[in-house]
């Protein structure tokens, strides 16, 4: 089962650390590119699919690893877009 644990040597919490630590403000070309990141609708049809698996108990030690990295990279993107916003806003 799908864990949602943001572990601190995952690649998405080494990239959020990555992020964080860097000086400065976000330019606002990079800005506005961040904010047309979005998962393809076959990537959101299969987060709805484990999403869905993950609360009935049934998915695989391999597809609770896939979801967790969705979860992960998911919030990191909430992260970076809401950064983004307040530079162009």
């Amino acid at each position: 089962m799908s864990s949602q644990v943001f572990t601190p040597s995952g690649e998405a919490a080494i990239w959020a650390r990555l992020i964080e630590s860097q000086n400065g403000e976000l330019a606002p070309e990079a800005a506005k590119y961040l904010l047309t990141l979005h998962f393809s609708d076959e990537d959101q049809a299969r987060v709805q699919d484990l999403a869905g698996r993950s609360q009935e108990g049934t998915l695989s030690e391999d597809e609770a690893r896939e979801f967790d990295s969705y979860l992960h990279i998911g919030n990191l993107l909430a992260v970076m877009q809401s950064k983004a916003r307040l530079v162009i806003e």
